[in-house]
């Protein structure tokens, strides 16, 4: 048995801010692998690639798994959770991960259903005070908030640039 410590998180990344890079950031310091698990969605018209591309150029041990087709249905309650951990599963499918890094509720969920470690970064947002949600309502406000590079490819796709779909 392998006394590896293998950690992953999951998200859109859409986009990827200050709070996304600190989580990774402490996933991949405090792992021997950290993957992440990067979701297509409809929030954003920046395609997957370049959303993975953001965080590989930033942290270059970090492994990506692209996540298409995922469900639509989120939640904490019974069924969306194991909608979400049956998806989840065949995702990771057999990286033996051992924790978990999260900055949001689901985290436990995860790390349970799993059977791992849960590891949380700032789950109050105290410290790095933005969603992605924020910043894709009010780029302008919260730019401070993403890299100049994701800033540029933002705007640019909410100004109809050509980036294409996923």
């Amino acid at each position: 048995m392998s006394n590896k410590k293998i950690g992953f998180t999951i998200g859109k990344f859409a986009p990827l801010h200050k709070g996304h890079e600190k989580l990774i950031e402490k996933g991949v310091n405090e792992t021997d692998e950290f993957y992440v698990v990067i979701y297509d969605t409809d929030v954003t018209n920046i395609p997957v690639q370049t959303r993975a591309k953001w965080i590989t150029d930033k942290f270059k041990k970090a492994k990506v798994i692209y996540a298409y087709d995922s469900p639509k249905k989120f939640g904490l309650d019974e069924e969306s959770v194991k909608i979400q951990m049956e998806y989840l599963t065949k995702q990771i499918k057999d990286i033996p991960v051992n924790c978990f890094y999260s900055n949001e509720p689901y985290g436990e969920k995860v790390a349970e259903y799993l059977n791992i470690e849960n590891r949380m970064s700032d789950p109050t947002k105290k410290e790095i005070p933005i969603s992605a949600t924020l910043i894709r309502r009010d780029l302008e406000r919260y730019k401070d908030f993403v890299e100049p590079n994701i800033y540029k490819d933002v705007y640019n796709a909410n100004h109809g640039s050509t980036m294409g779909k996923e």
